[in-house]
């Protein structure tokens, strides 16, 4: 069995898969994990010092690869992974997908705090996060929408998401 979370920064996609792969007794994989362990660069240095064509190519390598040879896992992609190189049909063929989405106003308070983790957006004011995300959120959301599943995030626990991603899970068996 192969799952696969994604979603937008910030949706919860590390923290619920390490505990939903906990709960299924399965493989907890963080794709921009592997790529930095497989690359020896750190995200941001592979973008900087190799760009994000490189990048992009090398992710959708590395998803591949997962998809081909894991047995089972549970994967957290980064934000944009199902936007780029036909990376969203793949998985959908190869795998139970499962879009953990937010609205924007869920997503712009969660990020606001974590700005400064993140490389992204750590210069911008709120008026041009809250825009960012936006922005973002209006060109991914097509992608995002062919998951196999969607679950809505804003005001939920972590325990009960973990539940919803189980049960959707559980039920396409």
């Amino acid at each position: 069995m192969k799952i696969i979370l994604l979603g937008y920064m910030a949706s919860g996609k590390s923290t619920i898969s390490k505990l939903l792969a906990k709960k299924l007794q399965m493989d907890a994989i963080d794709l921009d994990d592997y790529i930095v362990e497989k690359e020896g660069l750190s995200i941001r240095d592979i973008f900087k010092t190799k760009g994000e064509i490189y990048f992009r190519v090398q992710e959708n390598k590395y998803l591949l690869e997962l998809l081909e040879n894991k047995n089972s896992f549970v994967l957290a992609l980064g934000g944009g992974t199902p936007c780029y190189a036909n990376n969203m049909n793949l998985m959908v063929k190869m795998s139970n997908t499962i879009y953990l989405k937010a609205n924007l106003n869920t997503l712009f308070d969660r990020l606001r705090n974590e700005k400064e983790n993140r490389p992204m957006i750590s210069l911008l004011n709120d008026e041009k996060l809250k825009e960012f995300i936006a922005k973002h959120l209006f060109e991914r959301a097509p992608y995002y929408e062919q998951a196999s599943h969607i679950i809505s995030i804003d005001n939920q626990t972590v325990a009960t998401l973990v539940e919803q991603t189980e049960k959707v899970t559980l039920n396409t068996l």
